[in-house]
């Protein structure tokens, strides 16, 4: 998960306000309270929730535009993995898109697919994991992966 620290650490500054309410309402999150939440684990919140949060705001494409990873918490509601992600990319107009929601921890690799999105290893529980590519259109998965080298998921 090195490649997901490292990107954590490369986050530009926080957005405003505004900025980010659109972030998390194009999420699907809403405000309660200080807290934004998903819904995803409404009466499920324990001592583990940790409600929405901007965990990376961006340009992770290269098109000079911002983009953005938000996360929710929480072992009842994400198992093992204990966290939910959303990828959402600023259009051109502003607006905010969903370019990838899953549950488990992103890594951002150097390779990169369609329009210059980077790939995503879905970390979590196990040795050997997922690897996300954008096509063009969405996020599937490419090949399999554990410490940078290829492995055979069962």
């Amino acid at each position: 998960m090195t490649a997901f620290l490292l990107a954590m650490l490369a986050a530009t500054a926080a957005p405003g306000p505004a900025e980010q309410a659109a972030i998390f309402t194009a999420a699907g999150f809403t405000r309660h309270g200080g807290a934004w939440k998903s819904g995803n684990c409404d009466g499920m919140e324990s001592e583990s929730y940790e409600p929405g949060k901007i965990d990376t705001y961006r340009d992770l494409n290269g098109d000079g535009r911002p983009d953005a990873v938000v996360t929710e918490g929480g072992a009842i509601c994400y198992g093992d993995a204990g966290t939910h992600f959303w990828l959402l990319s600023k259009s051109a107009s502003g607006s905010w898109t969903v370019m990838m929601s899953e549950t488990g921890m992103p890594g951002m690799l150097a390779a990169k697919g369609a329009a210059g999105w980077p790939d995503i290893e879905l970390g979590g529980p196990g040795f050997c994991f997922p690897v996300y590519r954008w096509n063009g259109r969405v996020y599937a998965v490419n090949r399999f992966e554990y410490e940078g080298k290829r492995c055979t998921a069962r």
